[in-house]
């Protein structure tokens, strides 16, 4: 080995050690990474920051805010809505939702699907009385087999493809992944509609810190709107229709005059209802009636551009000016430009309006403003701010525009008419200047620590390649893959790749492994396509850990897996790809 293969096969492997240690983070050991192969002198200074500017970066970023919009337009919650009170079984209810998961990860970020339906998971759990883990791992695995089917589901495809093109000319298309990714999704998903039954039944969830403050006891109103659904319905209608989340406490029609929720009161156009449930029942409600939350038509921002509005939650505090205050009295939209959208009191339900609720100390508000002055709006108020929790009750955002942008960018790639990075860049800008997103909500949804993970490791990958460590390794694989036939050489990679992301993250492990199986590829004498399918098959397929990928560790959580669990359900699923993932390879991307 030449000393250049030294320093990238040292640091190969003290970045595996310490993604194996876990005691640092992802990205600060990919920043580690590349500073001891730019001080070793195996990535060049000029090259140190190239990664950065890589279009993989761009349209990871751009991908993620997309996935965030899809989420937000609550397009998919109101699809599985209209079904889901028809599906009572638990093994229905999987295979809707493990189905629909995978799907959509097809098209946005497998994160960002699977983020998107969980809720959905927790109330069909209620309904049927089931645990929440029988759906959730099923749901996340569902979303990594949906990643495999197009360019832009998950992150090993992007590199693959630009892997792909470095060596070629000519990248893999938006759906080159479809005819191998659609057999493996489908397999997956028949596979987990019986084998949830492998996981421990009746876990219960890890309480995160927010949910200490348990509020179930919310109270809003809001205006039954002309094009609202439940015009001419009953009150019952209305619950039944949210599922009977939430319960109707008080109706006020003309504004003055107060009717008692009777089951059988007929709602009208313009009656103000006064709705107790928790907060995202009460959003879901609210959604779903097409109502008019009380507070959320009157602007609460000023003149400037980088005002941004939003919901908090807050505790009026022992000296608050609020005590023995009405919203009405205290003026608060007028005088501090904030609208009160609902009121907590625990063990009191309430029948007045909010306007006229006695506000005492301990009551949690849901206040709407100006997220950038609302921290000393509240100071002057006399509130605290509820810590790591995020209401967006009064800042929903509904239709079918973050789809339709989402569908054009895809249509301009898969036509060849803009290359990927530009076409979702322009989605991403799309969804904010549409108000499909805010600016706030936008960088929130970047996950910024795989950006600076993929910008570091890029010139790293590079370099194992530049300094001839990927010929030395595929040499080595090839001495190994010397008896074995075409497709025992492809299933050897692929096996590679999903016994290296479970430690090394799957973007990673693509950035390693893809120039490594091409070169072993053509060290065979074989076309490198099938080999770069195996890596980002056996790459994006992490299911033995909670660790390798975040699908894994959204559920470990509301789940209440425990790490091993995971190889449980993850191992036979993991023969399953292999199995048919290495001829359905060979079937579509022939070797010579």
């Amino acid at each position: 080995m030449t000393q250049g293969q030294t320093f990238a096969f040292a640091i190969l492997a003290g970045m595996m050690a310490l993604f194996i240690w876990g005691r640092l983070r992802y990205d600060l050991v990919a920043v580690l990474a590349l500073l001891a192969a730019v001080f070793t002198g195996i990535v060049p200074h000029k090259a140190a920051f190239s990664g950065f500017g890589d279009d993989i970066v761009i349209i990871v970023a751009s991908a993620l805010v997309v996935s965030a919009a899809v989420a937000r337009s609550g397009v998919m919650e109101a699809v599985l809505h209209r079904v889901s009170p028809y599906i009572t079984s638990v093994q229905g209810q999987i295979v809707v939702l493990v189905t629909v998961v995978t799907i959509l990860s097809a098209f946005v970020k497998n994160i960002g699907a699977l983020a998107m339906i969980i809720p959905v998971a927790f109330q069909m759990a209620r309904r049927s009385n089931a645990s929440p883990s029988c759906f959730l791992m099923p749901m996340a695995f569902g979303s990594l087999l949906g990643g495999l089917i197009t360019l832009v589901g998950t992150s090993p495809n992007i590199i693959v493809s630009r892997v792909r093109e470095d060596l070629t000319g000519q990248p893999f298309g938006m759906f080159d992944f479809t005819p191998v990714g659609l057999g493996l999704a489908a397999a997956g998903v028949a596979f987990l509609a019986f084998g949830y039954r492998l996981l421990p039944g009746g876990r219960k969830a890890v309480a995160a810190m927010d949910e200490a403050i348990n509020l179930t006891d919310y109270m809003t109103e809001a205006r039954v709107a002309e094009n609202s659904p439940v015009v001419g319905l009953t009150v019952s209608d209305l619950a039944n229709a949210c599922d009977n989340e939430v319960l109707v406490t008080g109706i006020v029609r003309n504004k003055t005059e107060h009717m008692a929720p009777l089951p059988d009161a007929v709602l009208r156009k313009g009656d103000i209802v006064l709705l107790e449930g928790d907060p995202e029942a009460l959003e879901r409600a609210v959604a779903r009636a097409h109502l008019e939350l009380e507070g959320d038509d009157r602007p609460t921002q000023g003149r400037g551009a980088d005002e941004e509005i939003g919901g908090i939650e807050a505790v009026v505090g022992p000296t608050s000016m609020l005590i023995g205050q009405t919203a009405k009295r205290m003026a608060l939209h007028e005088r501090f430009n904030i609208n009160l959208l609902a009121v907590s009191r625990s063990g009191e339900r309430f029948t007045e309006r909010l306007r006229d609720i006695t506000l005492q100390t301990g009551d949690v508000l849901v206040l709407k403003g100006d997220l950038t002055r609302l921290p000393d709006k509240l100071k002057e108020l006399g509130c605290l701010p509820l810590a790591e929790r995020e209401i967006r009750l009064g800042n929903i955002r509904q239709g079918l525009v973050p789809v339709v942008v989402l569908a054009s960018a895809m249509g301009l790639t898969a036509f060849g008419l803009l290359p990927i990075a530009t076409a979702f860049f322009a989605a991403a800008a799309l969804m904010v200047l549409l108000g499909a997103l805010s600016l706030r909500e936008a960088y929130e949804a970047v996950d910024w620590p795989i950006l600076v993970m993929l910008g570091a490791l890029i010139p790293v990958s590079e370099a194992i390649r530049t300094t001839g460590g990927a010929d030395l390794l595929a040499g080595w694989l090839s001495l190994l893959a010397s008896t074995l036939p075409s497709y025992g050489a492809l299933a050897l990679i692929m096996m590679a790749a999903m016994g290296v992301t479970p430690f090394l993250n799957n973007a990673a492990t693509v950035l390693v492994m893809a120039p490594i199986a091409a070169t072993f590829a053509g060290q065979l004498g074989y076309k490198p396509d099938a080999f770069l399918m195996a890596v980002a098959v056996g790459a994006a397929c992490d299911f033995l850990t909670p660790i390798g990928h975040q699908c894994n560790t959204l559920v470990m959580g509301p789940g209440g897996y425990r790490f091993g669990d995971y190889w449980k359900l993850g191992l036979p699923l993991s023969f399953i790809v292999l199995l048919l993932g290495v001829p359905l390879i060979l079937l579509v991307w022939p070797l010579t």
